[in-house]
């Protein structure tokens, strides 16, 4: 009788390793580097690029949730009207004599349960896309925002609050390192954990996951609940860096952070990606942003940049499928 061995992870190849997403990545992060100091004598001044990131990080959390939903080959794009209602929510608490701490507090709660909501109803109404679904709650809590404070702006804060968006801690900005460790959190959830095992074989087959006995509801809503606490913790540091906040707060946020999420390699299909990626995006698109704003390169060619970027990242991983499929026919 013939022996057969059956292994049960795949020998190790630098190949394979070397030619993943999160390279070129790097590579390009390091090309945009090195475009950005030729453009400007300022930008590889170490003390602006470290308070650079103070303008793009606080939209980076909801990133970390957003790695989560779309794997599991879902989206959430009410994610920026929930950083808008938990602001005013927050700052209209403040304004009628609720201490600044409960009521930032209560933004987290109110942030939450919007993405519980947003889960809920897309685990009841499976027929619906998580596009449809978020589009609607998008729509219903910007006019909650709207309704709470019209066109009105609320600020007034206590100096203490300025600390979130403005100071640093050991020379380093506070933002960043609140985000760096969110950032190990959610990649140890996702890479080390049976709840992130579950949420890859999910993006992979969702019907398969089910009858494996996988609570696939139960997931699917803790995950877009940490959209929304992720949104609220965005809200938080947002409002402390602009020192008020109005209804239109984080207007476009949604589509800067699915841009960054595709960027870092996840697949919109879901089931694939890394979310070192997603965080190396993070930083490239937003170093980019502060390179070329030093040289005032006008924002419609950012966007040109941007999108070009995002069409190589999908069709990438798609010539390297064809390429094989032409592989096994030959």
């Amino acid at each position: 009788m013939e022996l057969r061995t059956i292994q049960d992870k795949k020998p190790f190849s630098y190949r394979t390793f070397f030619f993943q997403w999160e390279w070129m990545l790097i590579v390009i992060f390091i090309a945009v580097n090195v475009m950005n100091a030729n453009l400007s004598p300022y930008y590889m001044n170490l003390d602006s690029l470290r308070d650079a990131t103070m303008g793009f990080l606080d939209k980076a959390f909801i990133v970390l949730p957003m790695v989560l939903i779309m794997i599991l080959g879902e989206i959430d794009i009410s994610v920026a009207s929930t950083v808008a209602l938990s602001s005013v929510i927050m700052a209209d608490l403040y304004s009628k004599g609720v201490p600044m701490g409960l009521a930032m507090v209560i933004c987290l709660l109110v942030g939450t349960v919007c993405g519980l909501i947003n889960g809920l109803l897309i685990v009841k109404f499976k027929e619906l896309s998580s596009v449809i679904i978020t589009l609607a709650t998008m729509i219903i809590y910007r006019g909650i925002a709207y309704m709470l404070l019209e066109d009105q702006a609320k600020g007034q804060f206590p100096d203490w609050f300025s600390f979130f968006g403005w100071e640093y801690v050991a020379g380093i900005p506070f933002i960043l390192i609140v985000f760096a460790v969110f950032a190990v959190i959610y990649t140890l959830l996702l890479h080390k954990t049976t709840f992130g095992r579950r949420i890859y074989a999910m993006g992979n087959n969702l019907t398969a996951s089910r009858f494996s006995g996988i609570q696939v509801d139960k997931i699917k809503v803790i995950v877009f609940a940490l959209a929304g606490l992720m949104a609220a913790v965005t809200a938080i540091f947002l409002t402390s860096r602009m020192g008020s906040t109005r209804p239109n707060v984080a207007t476009g946020y949604e589509l800067d952070v699915i841009a960054m999420v595709v960027l870092g390699g996840i697949s919109t299909a879901g089931g694939r990606g890394k979310m070192v990626g997603a965080i190396i995006a993070v930083f490239l698109i937003g170093l980019l942003s502060y390179g070329l704003g030093l040289v005032n390169v006008p924002a419609q060619v950012l966007m040109i940049i941007i999108g070009l970027l995002l069409i190589f990242a999908v069709a990438l991983p798609k010539l390297k499928m064809n390429k094989k499929k032409l592989r096994k026919a030959s």
